[in-house]
């Protein structure tokens, strides 16, 4: 689809630039444009072009855009139910921050059915993007990671349980959350109109907490979830081999992803690109030799292709690739892989507003 280069594209184009500015920007390729004209209108490009960094008020943002507020408010609504920008309440107002691609509005486009659009045409774009030069450098490539792995905690050993900090622990981020959202996992759907999704499941299953999901509720995205269902569904994920991704901050962390390396944008930058995605969790499987048969199935379960098998039969783990999600130990038959504690430990951001700072800095996107 070619477009002649007018004023109307020039809209685009700055959204483009807009985009690209966030902490976790998204490189400007023409992907990208084809994205754009598919997901905004022209009107919503150009607000989308012009809008603040920072999370504003309504009135605020009239005079950045230079439209009047309330027909600004009406175009915002429209862009929240799209999942362009996010409307977050605060105290007795209500702030406005535009959507990043990732985590946004790729996750809120395939997050459910969409009939307004080409969700297969999106799917093969999206997919191509994410493949470009320098795209998943951008979005996942900092020393600060958007996403940090969550070791299963039923292959911790007893002797270090105590030394487990409720960040580390999936369940007990569940339960301090008191509840949350279930929503479609948008890897597998996107992957679903690729032709190439797995058989882990795409419906209820994508975890969110806190603010996050009350806004995805509100916005009919997710599903509202108690801490029993949620705790349902990670045991689930677990029964299935796949890995928790959580959210890379300490204090209120806003999902938690249940991923396969096939289709997880995440994985997928370790398999495909070799790029350190996430941060690993505190621990790293060690092989008891006296118990490993040489079976090969911690080789299978491992998502990202951290083991292999030597010579003599016997697994060997990558201990610089290995993210330590405990897949490998929860599925040996013998018991043959122990999570070890790491020397060097990961503290995550305290919030998502130091991850930005963080992530923005590494980038040199930081005002002095």
């Amino acid at each position: 689809m070619g477009h002649v280069f007018d004023a109307k594209e020039e809209v685009y184009q700055a959204l483009a630039r807009r985009l690209n500015k966030n902490p976790v920007g998204a490189p400007v390729n023409e992907t990208l444009m084809e994205i754009l004209y598919r997901l905004y209108s022209e009107t919503e490009a150009l607000v989308g072009s012009k809008f603040p960094l920072l999370p504003m008020p309504l009135k605020k943002i009239a005079g950045v855009v230079g439209i009047n507020a309330e027909e600004l408010k009406r175009t915002l609504d429209g862009m929240a139910d799209k999942g362009l920008v996010l409307d977050l309440p605060r105290r007795d107002s209500t702030y406005y921050m535009l959507a990043p691609m990732v985590v946004g509005f790729f996750e809120y486009t395939f997050m459910r059915v969409r009939e307004e659009v080409n969700m297969k045409e999106l799917a093969e774009l999206f997919e191509s993007y994410f493949a470009g030069d320098g795209v998943r450098e951008e979005i996942f490539g900092g020393s600060t990671k958007m996403f940090k792995t969550l070791v299963y905690e039923s292959v911790i050993p007893t002797a270090v349980e105590t030394e487990v900090l409720s960040y580390e622990r999936a369940s007990e981020i569940i339960r301090r959350s008191g509840g949350g959202a279930l929503s479609m996992c948008s890897c597998r759907h996107k992957a679903g109109h690729l032709g190439k999704a797995c058989d882990a499941p795409v419906e209820d299953v994508c975890t969110s907490l806190g603010g996050a999901a009350e806004w995805l509720i509100s916005r009919g995205l997710a599903k509202q979830a108690t801490v029993d269902d949620l705790l349902r569904v990670l045991d689930r994920t677990e029964k299935l081999g796949l890995v928790h991704l959580g959210d890379n901050v300490l204090n209120k962390p806003a999902y938690i992803c249940h991923c396969c390396g096939c289709c997880c944008g995440v994985l997928r930058s370790i398999n495909e690109s070799g790029i350190s995605s996430v941060h690993a969790s505190n621990f790293i499987p060690v092989l008891n030799s006296d118990l490993c048969t040489g079976c090969g199935t911690c080789v299978e379960a491992c998502h990202i292709r951290a083991i292999v098998t030597e010579d003599n039969n016997m697994p060997s783990v990558n201990e610089e690739s290995c993210i330590g999600c405990g897949v490998c130990a929860s599925e040996c038959p013998n018991e043959a892989l122990i999570m070890s504690r790491r020397v060097s430990l990961h503290t995550p951001p305290q919030n998502k507003q130091e991850q930005f700072i963080r992530i923005a800095g590494e980038k040199g996107r930081l005002k002095s």
